[in-house]
């Protein structure tokens, strides 16, 4: 996974102290001084620090982004420079000289379906992880319940069923509706009865999707706004942390998905969901459809949302997507072009640069403008000077 947090973002991390303090004790749990640990999507380090804190005798840390840097120094600056190895790749590119006996990660972000985590995780557990290995988190179980937060609505809908300047601006409100945000929330404004609808075992889990049905009774009179989702995490036995509504804050929040419009909801309705999260890319693409009938049988809502929905797509981008399209390259593209064919292993980025500007003089002022260029596809394509635990893709 790429780096996705603003240093502040790991700070924040560092700083949730229930967060912090139930992995420190699933490490404690985990953890001998005959351990090797692998920590995927280490940031700044804290959990190879607790990690070597606890004992551990080995510890890989495993980071794409610069942030690492940050890791690396806290290490040498708390004494554990020679027991954490750092490597700054993504998990899928790095091959151990060791198994694990431990492996820990927060990969997360607001819900535990959130870009590669769970093929990262799935490749982890099979190429590092010892047999009889302890994966530190265990498991989410992750919860639904329908949602009555008017102002939390209108922070989503206020820009777009406004009257501003004459304008019907209503078009943004169908793309706007199909998203979802973090969001806080309190127990008082659920109008039904939590229900689960998922549970991610860490240990088994394959496929990165999931898709599940719910249904509710409502329990509370109110206005419908919405569904919210959180999950429940268990590190260890006896181990854990929660970011539902009525567990303290923590830097997770809780997600809040719109629907199409506010649904007074009376008690003894009945409100259906079909929930469905599929990877696509890098991305995870929701689904979130909902059927309401009132205590006679009768629907009285029926809508139908996703984030695909929410994509505003020009259709010349569509069709430059489609299997017939003849792509031809642009002039950011034959620059591109031109700069990989020169990273052979045989030319220094200097001499490449210099090369680049008399290539293309109408897009280089100078050699230095062209040095910029060529780095930036130095970083993405090149092998890092430490390819030690590098992979071949």
């Amino acid at each position: 996974m790429a780096q996705v947090y603003s240093l502040r973002g790991y700070g924040q991390m560092i700083t949730d102290t229930g967060r912090m303090e139930a992995f420190r004790q699933a490490l404690q749990q985990a953890v001998t001084p005959d351990s090797v640990v692998v920590d995927i999507g280490t940031g700044t380090g804290i959990m190879a620090l607790l990690a070597c804190q606890c004992g551990a005798r080995r510890v890989y840390a495993i980071e794409p982004g610069d942030v690492i840097q940050v890791g690396r120094e806290l290490a040498a600056a708390n004494g554990y420079t020679q027991r954490i190895e750092f490597i700054q790749a993504l998990s899928t590119q790095v091959t151990l000289p060791e198994p694990a006996d431990v492996m820990v990660s927060d990969l997360r972000g607001t819900l535990s379906f959130f870009q590669q985590i769970i093929p990262a995780t799935v490749d982890a557990r099979r190429r590092f992880l010892a047999p009889g290995g302890r994966l530190i988190p265990q498991r989410d179980t992750l919860w639904a319940a329908v949602l009555e937060a008017p102002a939390l609505y209108q922070s989503f809908a206020a820009p777009w069923n406004g009257d501003f300047y004459g304008l019907d601006l209503s078009l943004g409100w169908r793309l706007v509706a199909n998203f979802y945000q973090k969001a806080e929330v309190k127990p008082e404004q659920l109008l039904v009865a939590p229900r689960s609808w998922a549970t991610l075992d860490f240990d088994t889990v394959e496929s990165p999707d999931v898709a599940a049905d719910i249904a509710w009774t409502v329990t509370r009179p109110g206005i419908g706004h919405g569904l919210v989702l959180w999950f429940d995490c268990t590190l260890a036995p006896g181990i854990g942390f929660s970011n539902a509504p009525w567990e303290p804050d923590h830097v997770y929040g809780r997600t809040f998905f719109p629907w199409l419009e506010p649904v007074p909801l009376v008690l003894g309705e009945r409100v259906s969901v079909s929930l469905h999260a599929d990877l696509v890319e890098d991305d995870y693409v929701w689904r979130w459809d909902t059927r309401i009938r009132d205590v006679g049988g009768q629907v009285k809502a029926d809508f139908r949302q996703s984030t695909f929905y929410g994509a505003p797509l020009a259709p010349g981008r569509l069709q430059q997507r489609a299997a017939g399209h003849v792509p031809e390259l642009n002039g950011d593209g034959r620059i591109d072009r031109f700069i990989l064919g020169l990273m052979d292993g045989g030319n220094s980025l200097g001499e490449i640069a210099r090369r680049l500007a008399a290539e293309f003089p109408p897009r280089f002022a100078g050699v230095n403008e062209a040095l910029a260029r060529a780095g930036e596809l130095s970083l993405k394509y090149g092998w890092p000077l430490d390819r030690k635990y590098l992979r071949e893709p």
